[in-house]
């Protein structure tokens, strides 16, 4: 009887990918995959290190699983992920505790590893292959349920920004070619996925590297022409390269659902240079007000940094005005995390937590006004939504409209007139909304 393998993702939706890939490489090789760490012969923890809390949860699920090695029947673990990759030489010698160490360039050794472990041999097993000439995609084990899946279109970033670590951990971008996207995208189809999101660590620089051109659009095109998956959802758009000719296809094409995800990650021109955000602030307001203008009820998704180094008092409530007046259905505030070897690491008047911290304390309550405002003007409406489940303890299913991306946003809390009735996961269905909580809807199923 084959081991039973153990599995802890964190961050972000594109290492949920690798983490996947890796799932389907072990099934193949007829390991058992067990969603309970305890129970396993050996667990696989697929890392982020983008900033500082990231890698503090790594480290800490490193040492939970590692207490399950010393007290439970655990004979191995596996470290994996960006930590892996961009920590490589701390987590081999100051981790005892970890027996394998994969870089993001090596997830289809994943069998080997687990191989060399059980096999009791007594070297750590590591790999970190160059992740620039690794092959990109592969088949995967899907695990965000039987309707909804990522598809990662690109690999690394060559945007260069100066707080990021991104394409020191990742390297520069690598597109996928559109066939093999396609191909996967019928897979994903013909598994009955109703949703497919988009990413990348920059979605809209597709193509760029192989076409020389930005080719999400085609992209786009290609997957709806080949497909008949209802909704597809655009991620991680950066407002430089959202072009008019993007912006038509989400008008027009009606199975690409009218929200994109653009990290504008401030507002201030000065805090734009030193961040190495290509495009100004005139350039990222006309990009939101053409988005408006273009396609009505649009659901727009931010995020910004504040406490970046040299930050002044006046710029971030420049910042707080731009978020006032912009008003994003959906938005999300980090404070600047210091990353070794990156430029800003560098740079002159860093930021303190404290003020950092209160100022994303300051711009998040200005943006739960607007959620709250924004869901209160859907009181009253009758949307179209996804169901996603049954909540047995508030007795109401649960799903998402075009409005709410999986994970990141809020859920839509809906009750039927029939108490029995059961309404299946996937499956899209008509709710009228009753009541608006902070982030969350209240609503009830149309029959």
């Amino acid at each position: 009887m084959k081991a039973k393998i153990g599995f802890v993702s964190l961050g972000c939706s594109k290492n949920l990918c690798d983490t996947e890939v890796m799932l389907h490489h072990l099934a193949e090789a007829g390991y058992e995959i067990t969603p309970e760490e305890s129970e396993a012969d050996v667990v696989i923890v697929n890392t982020c290190a983008f900033i500082e809390s990231a890698k503090k949860e790594s480290i800490d699920n490193i040492l939970d699983i590692a207490w399950l090695k010393e007290n439970h029947t655990l004979k191995g673990l596996i470290v994996t992920g960006c930590l892996a990759e961009r920590y490589r030489e701390q987590v081999l010698t100051e981790m005892p505790e970890v027996d394998a160490v994969l870089g993001v360039g090596s997830i289809h050794k994943i069998v080997a590893a687990v191989e060399s472990i059980l096999a009791g041999k007594e070297n750590k097993y590591t790999s970190f292959e160059d992740k620039e000439l690794c092959a990109l995609g592969g088949d995967r084990v899907i695990t965000t349920g039987d309707h909804m899946a990522y598809l990662k279109i690109a690999e690394g970033c060559s945007n260069r920004c100066t707080y990021c670590a991104i394409p020191l951990i990742r390297g520069k971008m690598r597109s996928r070619t559109m066939k093999d996207i396609v191909e996967e995208a019928t897979m994903l189809d013909a598994m009955g996925i109703k949703e497919l999101n988009l990413i990348a660590q920059d979605t809209t620089a597709y193509g760029i590297d192989l076409y020389d051109k930005y080719m999400l659009p085609e992209l786009i095109r290609g997957i709806t022409d080949a497909t008949n998956i209802p909704w597809i959802r655009l991620l991680y758009c950066y407002p430089d390269k959202i072009t008019d000719e993007l912006i038509a296809e989400i008008r027009d094409n009606p199975r690409v659902v009218k929200y994109i995800d653009i990290p504008v990650q401030h507002i201030n021109d000065d805090i734009l240079r030193r961040m190495n955000r290509h495009g100004d602030s005139a350039m990222i307001r006309e990009t939101i007000a053409k988005l408006r203008r273009e396609v009505p009820g649009i659901v727009l998704r931010s995020t910004a940094i504040v406490g970046f180094p040299g930050e002044t008092k006046a710029q971030f409530e420049e910042l707080c005005q731009f978020v006032k007046d912009t008003k994003f259905e959906r938005f999300g505030a980090f404070t600047y995390s210091r990353e070794e070897d990156t430029p800003a690491y560098d740079f002159p008047d860093q930021v303190d937590d404290k003020t950092a911290n209160r100022r994303m304390d300051i711009l998040m309550r200005t943006q739960m006004n607007i959620s709250e405002a924004f869901n209160k003007s859907r009181v009253g409406q009758i949307l179209h939504i996804m169901c996603e489940g049954f909540d047995p303890v508030a007795e109401a299913h649960f799903g998402r409209s075009y409005g709410e991306a999986a994970d990141i946003d809020g859920k839509i809390w809906f009750t039927t007139s029939k108490p029995n009735l059961r309404i299946a996961e996937g499956e899209m269905i008509d709710v009228r909304i009753t009541e608006a909580l902070d982030y969350d809807l209240v609503g009830e199923l149309l029959l």
